[in-house]
């Protein structure tokens, strides 16, 4: 099984690629993409869709498993964060492929067992799991390893 894993942002989306190979975990990919603040909303939103759609071409995953927006400090950046997702959303149902959603406490929780871990707890257990040679950065790239390690663990759980 191989899943993509995604951390929407509009300034920067994080990516991990991961496969699941009988009882082990391998990391095809991972890293971020990035659009310039000097274009408009629609010019990131197609740099978007052509990056996650080539490693959707590339890799052929059987889910994409996306980190869910839940809470935000800010409003003014949970528009353009909301419009990211979306348009990922709609790249996996163009691109045929299943969705699931996780909160960032998902996500810890299934990668450290402790939903209030750190980043620097979260990035090395993913580095152990995945076996790296050292912790994956930047950060939106580790939190996109976490969420496709929960997609898979979800999809291949037997409860």
């Amino acid at each position: 099984m191989i899943v993509i894993g995604i951390d929407p942002g509009i300034a920067t989306t994080g990516y991990g690629v991961v496969k699941k190979e009988e009882d082990s975990f391998c990391c095809l990919a991972y890293g971020v993409i990035k659009t310039s603040k000097k274009d408009a909303t629609p010019a990131r939103l197609g740099v978007l869709d052509k990056k996650i759609s080539s490693l959707i071409k590339k890799y052929s995953p059987d889910l994409l498993a996306v980190e869910n927006l839940y809470f935000f400090k800010n409003v003014k950046s949970a528009f353009p964060v909301s419009q990211a997702k979306g348009a990922i959303l709609l790249i996996a149902e163009n691109s045929k492929i299943s969705v699931c959603e996780f909160t960032p406490l998902e996500v810890k929780t299934v990668v450290t067992g402790y939903g209030k871990a750190d980043k620097n707890q979260v990035q090395e257990m993913i580095r152990i799991t995945l076996n790296l040679e050292e912790k994956p950065h930047p950060a939106d790239a580790a939190d996109a390893l976490g969420v496709a390690l929960c997609g898979i663990i979800k999809e291949t759980s037997p409860y």
